[in-house]
């Protein structure tokens, strides 16, 4: 069975988002000063085949650490559709 899994990983909570601070700076120069602070990250969509959803899982969380995500500097949220 195929499932669809979204793989959504963010810069840690505690660490500088260079990314995060250029758009907020572009948002201000457009007069869009309500938005106080941004987070930039990457939303991922894998196919995975699997016999059911933990294993879709699983292997989505394997990619998250091996490849994905750097844990040092990022967490990763998985879920499964």
């Amino acid at each position: 069975m195929t499932f669809s899994v979204q793989v959504k990983v963010m810069p840690l909570k505690d660490l500088l988002d260079p990314q995060g601070k250029a758009v907020m700076g572009g948002l201000s120069n457009l007069g869009l000063n309500a938005i106080q602070d941004v987070r930039v990250g990457k939303h991922i969509t894998l196919q995975v085949e699997a016999a059911n959803a933990e294993e879709a899982k699983s292997l989505a969380d394997q990619a998250a650490k091996k490849l994905l995500a750097n844990p040092v500097m990022e967490q990763y949220e998985i879920s499964v559709n």
